[in-house]
């Protein structure tokens, strides 16, 4: 599970510029035989089957923050267009890839346009904004005819660099853990359910714009019942989750979740021994949600790691990972209520 979280954030795949993760989940799935399609939008979905009745939906995003190219500034450099929300803060200094139209990228670091202390008097009050946040090519530019002639344009995806790390202590470091990790855990969770006698058919939708608010409300099988999106959990003050247990979110910025499922999954945690935690996201939206506004009728829940500095340079635990992964797994292999 670990192997393959590190090979999806290798990967870029900001909103908008994901079929190669998209294609790395579907070579995965494909290894173990796995029934998959690709919707208009460029997601995925997978089905494993069932005895009977309706279907559960299991979803996770690969599309992650990144940004867009907006100016090219005369002096040689780029200004830049967030994709997804986050802090210019939270990528000052990081190392990133310019991709161009040719699908080759040059590489470049993101700083404040002030960013030396030995010319600027104000490096540390400049406020970081889109109007002095820029991208130092690693390239001899000087100019923005020069920056064209490398064939970088406005409009080309820029990405971050992961930055992936595992600890001898067993935490895991990286850009895009929202929501590679879960993705990981999906994948591996596919090699229990491929072997299972699933009570009820189970789909996989692998998402790619939720970042920006629409990735999973389109593409959902008629059968599905139950839409389960398997998403970070939020840490900070005033927060439950930590990195260690599996997040069950009570409520977010769209409203409570389904409280039947919620029930059923701390019910689950407690029966099985699984570590977990209860929350409520003040500023937050899911895929399930996003279903759930664009009018499927669908009992919707959030569930799954924690994760610290969330839209920054995140971490979690690998107990984490493995609590959630429990309880997804024990989950599919239970009953719905009234369909035996």
């Amino acid at each position: 599970m670990i192997d393959t979280l590190k090979q999806l954030v290798e990967i870029p795949s900001p909103s908008g510029m994901t079929d190669e993760a998209i294609e790395f989940v579907e070579q995965q799935l494909a290894k173990l035989d796995v029934k998959t399609k690709r919707l208009n939008k460029g997601a995925l979905l997978a089905t494993f089957d069932g005895k009977v009745g309706p279907a559960r939906l299991l979803t996770a995003h690969v599309d992650t923050l990144g940004a867009m190219v907006k100016e090219i500034l005369p002096s040689g450099r780029l200004r830049l267009t967030q994709v997804g929300g986050y802090a210019w803060t939270a990528i000052e200094g990081e190392n990133c890839l310019v991709h161009r139209e040719s699908n080759e990228a040059v590489e470049g670091t993101i700083l404040v346009h002030q960013s030396s202390v030995h010319v600027y008097r104000d490096t540390n009050s400049a406020e970081r904004s889109a109007s002095n946040i820029e991208v130092r090519l690693d390239a001899d530019v000087h100019s923005e005819e020069d920056v064209r002639a490398l064939g970088i344009e406005v409009g080309d995806f820029v990405s971050f660099d992961p930055r992936f790390k595992q600890t001898d202590t067993g935490y895991i470091k990286s850009r895009h853990l929202d929501d590679k990790a879960s993705v990981a855990i999906l994948l591996d969770l596919a090699r229990d359910l491929v072997a299972a006698e699933l009570p009820h058919p189970v789909h996989y939708l692998i998402s790619n714009y939720e970042e920006v608010g629409f990735g999973g409300n389109a593409g959902i099988p008629d059968d599905v019942v139950e839409y389960i999106a398997v998403d970070m959990g939020a840490l900070g003050d005033g927060q439950h989750s930590d990195e260690y247990t599996v997040s069950i979110c009570a409520k977010d910025s769209s409203g409570p979740y389904d409280l039947k499922l919620r029930r059923q999954f701390t019910s689950i945690c407690r029966d099985e021994g699984i570590a977990f935690k209860i929350d409520v996201y003040p500023f937050y939206g899911s895929d399930a949600s996003a279903a759930v506004s664009a009018g499927h009728d669908v009992r919707h829940a959030l569930v799954g790691p924690g994760i610290e500095s969330s839209h920054s340079y995140e971490r979690t635990h690998v107990s984490s990972l493995e609590a959630t992964r429990k309880l997804l797994h024990r989950y599919v292999l239970s009953r719905m209520e009234g369909h035996v």
